[in-house]
């Protein structure tokens, strides 16, 4: 069922602005009962600005009226909101994760030189010159560019890029292999590093319990004698 382009606003106005039944606005709105509640008591974690349904057109006040006629109604949108849609160009990246592009495109060319400059621009969302600049090591950074999977920095998912590994592939008359050694480093490295972590941690709370057990060091006590 098509719901309020921005729901919880939607909400507040409705809450504020007409006699209908928490149960009425939920459900025109796609929300909890409890949600409604919240808003209706300001105990929502903000203030919200409400949005007129009305004159977003995604509503009439005959609807409205209905429904306050009669709590059983349940309104029925004019229309849903227009759909976003992505437009062609490169992909959007973190900003956290935008300094890790130069890493994951030196993986690509030197793990896969059959991918395309295309490809790569698809893949990681970033630019052609870019890209030209890593593989002829003209790159401004690129002492400090260190090749690493695009997959692990989190940059694209294991799917598009076999997807475009087999297309390139493909198109360059490569026999695909089953299992790719070149993977193997860098996800090993991968787990080594996440179980340190964890191990780090385990006994970072095994001496913070200890230490909370033994409780505080007397002035008097000799801290070499156990």
């Amino acid at each position: 069922m098509a719901q309020p382009l921005m729901p919880h606003a939607t909400a507040s106005w409705l809450v504020d602005n007409t006699s209908l039944s928490f149960e009425q606005i939920a459900d025109f709105c796609g929300l909890h009962i409890l949600e409604v509640q919240a808003i209706a008591d300001d105990t929502a974690a903000s203030k919200l600005t409400g949005r007129d349904p009305v004159r977003a057109h995604e509503v009439t006040q005959e609807e409205i009226d209905k429904a306050q006629a009669s709590p059983a109604y349940r309104m029925k949108m004019t229309k849903g909101p227009d759909q976003v849609r992505r437009t062609k160009g490169p992909r959007y990246t973190p900003v956290s994760k935008r300094q890790d592009k130069p890493d994951g495109i030196a993986w690509i060319i030197r793990n896969h030189p059959e991918i395309s400059d295309g490809a790569i621009s698809n893949l990681i969302g970033t630019t052609r010159t870019t890209i030209a600049a890593i593989r002829d090591r003209s790159h401004w950074n690129i002492g400090n560019i260190t090749p690493k999977d695009p997959v692990t920095l989190g940059l694209t998912t294991q799917r598009e890029l076999d997807a475009a590994v087999a297309k390139a592939a493909k198109a360059a008359g490569i026999e695909p292999q089953a299992n790719d050694p070149r993977l193997d480093g860098d996800r090993e490295a991968l787990i080594a590093s996440l179980r340190a972590e964890r191990e780090q941690a385990a006994r970072d709370a095994e001496a913070a319990e200890a230490g909370e057990l033994r409780g505080p060091v007397s002035p008097f006590e000799d801290p070499f004698r156990r």
